[in-house]
């Protein structure tokens, strides 16, 4: 029977190649099959299936793209390097060099350590011997190798992902097999414990469901987004799954009778048409819920229509019938034919009212831009004529390249995935310069991307921005249809602040690359001094620098000595930011807190654990206010528990009776905690206002402050509630951005 149904199979992935795979084609891809089954031979999926189901099954998915046979059969093959005996060379001797260099753009790097994989394989050796170790495992030690096993984890992943970005940008078919991978891995989620499917899911709605929009595989896209959310929001997933199936009788019927009424109507004005209903995707329908905050009863598109017609001139034709016939709704009208997606999308897209009273939106396109539209990059194999398919091949080929022009700049694989999110996948906006050019950047872009855009000197030398007319902010998020006029300085370089990721000044990449060849093209020394310099500030502010060893925070940060850690910042290879965040992972690595809606999560006795005493009441010390990633040390008082102190604050050291004091660590339900925080500034109307803002926007409860105003200098000490050190750095750098702030602080104890 497992023969017979394996037969089945690969005969159905036959018979579902396109028909012009030639007899020589289909004995390729019967001979790919053979290999791959006899490799993955011993190896079952977590659902019990033999492996050789997950490789038909991404072949499958190949060959409904219609891809040439040299891919489909690479799927076929995609996993055999990574988890069999076979290695790249036998695949070149026995299926050739373009076989042989599309698995290896799909491979997993195999110099990184083994963790976990994302996909379902089991290998019945492993898991014999997790079993046989883990009845010998101490659960402590378990536990304490958990966030080293987790950081292995992800940079895998990262480098994974890193090499198949870069592989794509030789040849991205390769990027087709990674779809078809992720996607059969997708439907079959469910056999995956529930930690991995959230995990894989996350990743899937992050990464690869932008990609395939990137690609504009609409049919990947929206399959790949649906089951990424019903793993990652099952509630919400269900409800909007029950609002459909609840009405789909009653809206198949509408749409029925209204894709009726269409033909009839266009077809009287010699219009040829093909009326369809469109599908309705539920993570789309969350998305316009979530946009727009509003119930499911309101979002225009759960009824709604596809229009095929046989050219551009009959799309515009129609529009105007539908118009006539229903009243178009205000802001619903999208024309993607004149001023097509940046993916190369085609359509128009307008919502009406229908005659009975409800929404109705309504999609119009030729067959070219549908298909077009359903396989995005992949129909470039699906035509054979050659000519404008293939130049519109090249042209989304070369766009992909140039929102990557910073690709080979960047080493760190962590870096490099979290860039190709703004840079590749985000939305973009078109903005235009004082010429009339129009300038496309990835949606969130500042002034500053804009200056790198024009011309890396222009970006180096930038000091200012007028939006439409008007001076702005740095910070300022350029939207479509804004016009950019970059105010420069006759000579100078970037400010290594605008590296800062607290203070979004810079969202792209590519700025980010220009600033650091920029910046490592000055004196060594000087790059030392001023690495250090923003060092020393940073844990100044947040109030670590005295307890801070230099020497072990640089080897801990993967550096020899404190000069090259301080070369790395001043550089801006390495921000302050990752530095305050191996400072709290160092201090606080069982910890993971979460921000409360009120109170303070120290003054619990489950915050802080008191080694040797167990239910002893603890209570934060007021005179030093300690937080997550602070030395703690406690002092039994009479009568009241321990009190829980900074190790440098003053009474501590002042203290005499040395047996009182005792060993604590932050416990695992910590929230927030009282963090005092000093501001020093020139005085000016809407100071307070605009530090406020900052607080609430970040989430952060204040629960006390004093202000006094001498002589035009204000000094304004706040408390206030954060989750960790992180949050603390990241406002008070937000904060010191402000006009007229001098200083902001983490305020001293005592």
């Amino acid at each position: 029977m497992k023969s017979a149904t394996v037969a089945i199979t690969i005969e159905g992935l036959l018979n579902q190649c396109p028909e012009n795979y030639s007899l020589a084609d289909k004995e390729l891809l019967q001979r790919a099959f053979r290999v791959a089954e006899e490799a993955h031979r011993p190896q079952k999926r977590a659902s019990g299936e033999p492996y050789i189901t997950h490789c038909l099954a991404v072949a499958s998915i190949l060959a409904e793209l219609q891809v040439p046979p040299a891919v489909v059969a690479a799927g076929l093959l995609h996993d055999t390097v990574e988890d069999t005996d076979i290695t790249l060379s036998d695949l070149e001797d026995d299926f050739g060099g373009e076989i042989a260099n599309l698995v290896d753009g799909v491979t997993k790097l195999t110099n990184l350590p083994r963790v976990s994989r994302d996909d379902q394989v089991l290998h019945e050796e492993n898991e014999s011997q997790t079993e046989a170790s883990s009845q010998e495992s101490d659960p402590q030690e378990e536990d304490n190798q958990k966030p080293a096993l987790l950081g292995r984890r992800r940079d895998m992943a990262s480098e994974t992902l890193r090499k198949t970005f870069l592989a794509m940008d030789n040849d991205v078919r390769v990027v087709l097999i990674k779809l078809a991978d992720r996607l059969h891995n997708m439907r079959t989620l469910g056999f995956m414990p529930d930690h991995k499917r959230k995990r894989i899911a996350k990743q899937t709605l992050d990464i690869f469901a932008p990609l395939a929009n990137r690609m504009g595989i609409w049919q990947i896209k929206w399959e790949l987004e649906d089951l990424g959310f019903r793993n990652t929001n099952p509630e919400k997933y269900k409800e909007i799954a029950s609002h459909l199936d609840s009405r789909r009788e009653g809206r198949e019927e509408q749409i029925k009778q209204i894709t009726e009424d269409l033909e009839k109507m266009l077809t009287r004005e010699g219009i040829q048409v093909d009326v369809s209903g469109r599908p309705k995707h539920i993570y789309s329908i969350h998305r316009k819920m979530t946009a727009k905050n509003k119930p499911f009863e309101m979002v225009r598109d759960v009824r709604a229509v596809r229009i095929i017609v046989p050219d551009i001139q009959a799309c515009y034709a129609t529009l105007g019938l539908i118009h006539t016939r229903w009243r178009p709704m205000p802001n619903e009208f999208d024309d993607y034919i004149a001023a097509p997606k940046d993916n190369f999308y085609q359509s128009l897209h307008t919502a009406v009212i229908h005659d009975d009273g409800k929404p109705l939106e309504v999609q119009i396109r030729t067959a070219e831009m549908h298909e077009n539209a359903e396989y995005g990059i992949a129909s470039h194999w699906r035509y054979k004529e050659g000519g404008r398919q293939n130049d519109s091949y090249n042209e989304r080929i070369d766009g992909i390249r140039r929102m990557m022009e910073w690709r080979s700049d960047v080493d760190d694989a962590t870096e490099f995935v979290e860039s190709m999110k703004t840079d590749v996948f985000q939305d973009r906006v078109y903005v235009f310069t004082p010429d009339g050019d129009i300038i496309d950047l990835p949606a969130g872009s500042t002034p500053i991307d804009f200056a790198y855009h024009i011309h890396t000197d222009v970006g180096h030398r930038c000091r200012g921005a007028r939006v439409n007319g008007k001076l702005v902010t740095l910070s300022h998020e350029l939207k479509t249809g804004e016009q950019v006029q970059i105010l420069t300085a006759k000579r100078g370089g970037p400010s290594r602040d605008w590296l800062n990721a607290n203070l979004g000044l810079v969202k792209t990449q590519r700025a980010k690359s220009k600033m650091r060849v920029w910046f490592r093209k000055q004196d060594r020394e000087q790059n030392i001094s001023q690495g250090r310099t923003l060092l020393e500030k940073e844990l100044q502010r947040i109030g670590v620098k005295e307890k801070t060893n230099f020497e072990n925070l640089a080897r801990e940060m993967g550096y020899p000595n404190t000069d090259d850690l301080s070369l790395a910042i001043g550089h801006g290879d390495l921000s302050v930011n990752s530095v305050v965040t191996q400072l709290a992972e160092d201090d606080a690595k069982e910890v993971e807190l979460q921000p409360t809606a009120s109170g303070t999560g120290a003054d619990s006795t489950n915050a802080i654990h008191v080694v040797g005493l167990k239910g002893l009441l603890t209570a934060v010390a007021k005179c030093c206010n300690p937080t997550p990633g602070d030395d703690i040390i406690g002092y039994i008082t009479r009568g009241r528990g321990a009190s829980i102190h900074r190790s440098d604050c003053p009474n501590i050291l002042r203290a005499t009776d040395r047996e009182r004091l005792v060993q604590v660590t932050w416990g695992p339900h910590v929230r927030t905690y009282p963090v005092p925080i000093r501001i020093t500034a020139f005085d000016r109307s809407g100071l307070i206002g605009d530090i406020t803002y900052i607080l609430s926007s970040d989430g952060i409860n204040m629960i006390d402050a004093n202000v006094k105003v001498i002589k035009g200098i204000a000094d304004i000490r706040l408390i206030i509630e954060v989750s960790d050190i992180k949050q603390l750095s990241r406002l008070l750098a937000r904060i010191e951005n402000l006009p007229n702030i001098l200083e902001a602080r983490r305020n001293k104890p005592g």
